[in-house]
């Protein structure tokens, strides 16, 4: 196995994590905080709007089973993209899409699926795509939101 890490955010994490998790390759995901700047940040301070954080889902997958440009491709497909801030009726920079790289070949294969991608949509995608910082994990009451539940989707 050869393990690697990759975030995204996408809106609501509950539902982006339950998404990755049903791909073949990965391994793990967790729900978590990150791209803001204050410390150890909670779901409430998130919410509030005034950390910048985002609400991320990091990914760890085995890199010989799914690339990491096929989960980009996924990533593509679970959201709208187009949408600055919003994700259905979750509204805030929270909410934002974007693409948070491990490394540089990572966010040259992210940057190059982007403009891919962008080919096929009318709108302008608005994802921000960089390097990732610190990764929070939520609490744990957000992990495996949907299987603890036994719901299928957010909306």
């Amino acid at each position: 196995m050869q393990l690697e890490k990759a975030t995204f955010a996408a809106g609501c994490f509950w539902g982006v994590e339950h998404a990755f998790r049903q791909i073949d390759g990965v391994v793990d995901a967790r729900c978590g905080y990150t791209g803001g700047h204050c410390e150890n940040p909670t779901y409430q301070d998130v919410c509030s709007g005034q950390t910048g954080h985002a609400e991320a889902v990091e990914l760890t997958f085995d890199a010989d089973r799914i690339s990491y440009k096929e989960l980009v491709e996924a990533f593509w497909q679970m959201h709208d993209a187009t949408t600055l801030n919003r994700q259905g009726p979750d509204v805030g920079s929270q909410y934002r899409s974007a693409i948070y790289c491990h490394t540089p070949g990572q966010q040259a294969a992210a940057l190059e699926s982007r403009d891919e991608a962008q080919e096929l949509l009318l709108d302008s995608i608005v994802t921000e795509i960089g390097p990732v910082e610190k990764f929070w994990p939520a609490e744990d009451y957000h992990q495996h939101y949907f299987e603890k539940r036994g719901i299928a989707v957010c909306h």
